[in-house]
């Protein structure tokens, strides 16, 4: 036997679809609605015992006191008036919070958002379903904002704020946002063949990730670079450009991973006090820039890669390499000399 749906189930239906919320969710928002504009209209005789039922078939409305019928006359069009606000506020009310519980399972996770609005402080981000905040902490510094720029951003939490509006806050800054970029871009991530041990970051200006492999015959540092660069320099696009990634292998061994953590610097030794977690890492004259980097950035990166408080020690000039640098200067004095002879 067919069953032919009514206008009204159709209907229902159909704004269930397209909220994305249950067809329970909208009948309990319509009841909540006819119960509302009783009350308004009928204070002296509404208490808790009164309920309103609603046909799902027909739409058809009903108002009981203890399972007793008391419907008013010509209630039903007086209620549709005065609840139509009312409903659609309720409708609001459960996508919200069907979208808000899509989205808290996405957190931890890069997205890519259309920027809708920048006030000069704040962006607020179209990401699919709704909006969300990328608030300036969480910006990268002196990155411009558009409209209609297109960005990957960390989805870092769900707050609710004073007023009991729930806010999706975004993140240009934090190392997770890399290492999502980085398991988009791997396959070997993907599956487990690499790890990411770590990340840390100066946000727009270089980052630091520690990678390792288990498996015999594995690159874990290649397989994140990629052929020519590609992977490596995908994430660094998708972060503006700028963000200078070194890729480290992660080692065991303590002294291994701080030499190796202070690329692209070469360091010639390195000595350490597991106790307190010092190391004095020892590098020659040209690498001593490298090895601290524009404004103590690189150091400072390798530090919290390691978690040892590193003293960049620069390896004395040897006497051989003294009296190199000191000839040139001699035999310009000889020249002088012989000038003087000449002219004389």
């Amino acid at each position: 036997m067919t069953i032919v749906k009514s206008e009204f189930a159709l209907a229902l239906n159909q704004v269930a679809t397209e909220r994305g919320i249950s067809v329970d969710d909208v009948l309990k928002s319509i009841e909540a609605a006819i119960l509302a504009a009783y009350k308004k209209d009928y204070p002296d005789k509404f208490d808790d015992t009164i309920s309103a039922k609603i046909s799902r078939e027909t739409g058809e409305t009903k108002i009981f006191k203890d399972e007793k019928d008391i419907t008013p006359h010509g209630f039903g069009r007086i209620a549709a008036q005065t609840a139509k606000q009312v409903i659609l506020q309720k409708i609001r009310e459960a996508e919200k919070k069907t979208v808000v519980l899509h989205y808290r399972s996405q957190i931890g996770k890069a997205v890519k958002g259309r920027i809708i609005r920048y006030d000069g402080r704040n962006a607020f981000l179209d990401i699919g379903k709704t909006e969300a905040l990328l608030p300036q902490e969480e910006q990268i510094k002196n990155e411009r904002y558009q409209i209609n720029d297109t960005l990957v951003v960390y989805i870092k939490n769900i707050i609710e704020d004073k007023f009991g509006n729930t806010r999706i806050i975004l993140s240009r800054i934090d190392g997770k946002l890399i290492e999502e970029l980085f398991k988009r871009e791997v396959p070997e991530i993907q599956n487990g063949t690499v790890q990411i041990k770590k990340v840390v970051r100066e946000p727009g200006e270089r980052a630091k990730i520690a990678v390792y492999s288990s498996q015999g015959g594995v690159d874990p540092v290649g397989a994140c670079v990629g052929q020519k660069g590609i992977r490596v320099q995908t994430v660094t696009d998708e972060l503006g450009g700028k963000e200078k990634i070194d890729i480290i292998q992660w080692n065991k061994d303590d002294k291994l991973f701080l030499l190796a953590s202070l690329s692209p610097a070469k360091s010639t030794n390195v000595e350490l006090e597991n106790s307190t977690r010092k190391a004095k890492v020892f590098v020659d004259e040209d690498q001593a820039p490298l090895a601290i980097g524009s404004r103590g950035v690189n150091v400072n990166l390798a530090s919290r890669l390691t978690d040892y408080n590193i003293d960049i020690v620069q390896n004395p000039i040897k006497t051989s390499e003294k009296q190199e640098e000191a000839k040139p200067t001699s035999e310009i004095k000889g020249a002088e000399k012989q000038v003087k002879k000449s002219t004389n």
